[in-house]
């Protein structure tokens, strides 16, 4: 499973700091990636790291101002946001498939074979 956390309130132009940390899929051979909805809105993919070697992807909307990152030995992801808007605002779930491609995986999440119960992200001043 995939557990999600860090998301929160957060002013205009801040930062967080999203961790998805997973017990059973393996960071080693699953793909991990963000992928957001906001309220009446399809969920889209935000940015995805490849299981195989570690190639990330980032959807233009946030190409510039979201880091991922993996640690390994944690079997965690990590998702830095920075000059957060309000068009980011939204449930981040964090999701999982196999050796997949960061860029395929985000760009079909319907085919995730692991999701988390995601996580609140709300930038308002």
């Amino acid at each position: 499973q995939l557990v999600e956390s860090g998301g929160g309130l957060v002013q205009p132009g801040g930062s967080l700091r999203l961790s998805c940390e997973a017990s059973g899929p393996s960071v080693d051979y699953y793909s991990i990636g963000w992928f957001r909805q906001a309220p009446g809105k399809e969920r889209e993919g935000v940015s995805c790291i490849g299981s195989l070697d570690g190639s990330t992807y980032y959807s233009n909307s946030v190409k510039d101002r979201f880091t991922i990152s993996r640690d390994n030995a944690k079997n965690t992801v990590y998702l830095q946001m920075n000059s957060l808007t309000p068009d980011d605002a939204g449930v981040y779930y964090c999701g999982a498939e196999y050796r997949q491609t960061a860029q395929i995986m985000c760009e079909i999440w319907q085919r995730n074979d692991y999701w988390g119960q995601g996580t609140q992200v709300t930038v308002s001043s």
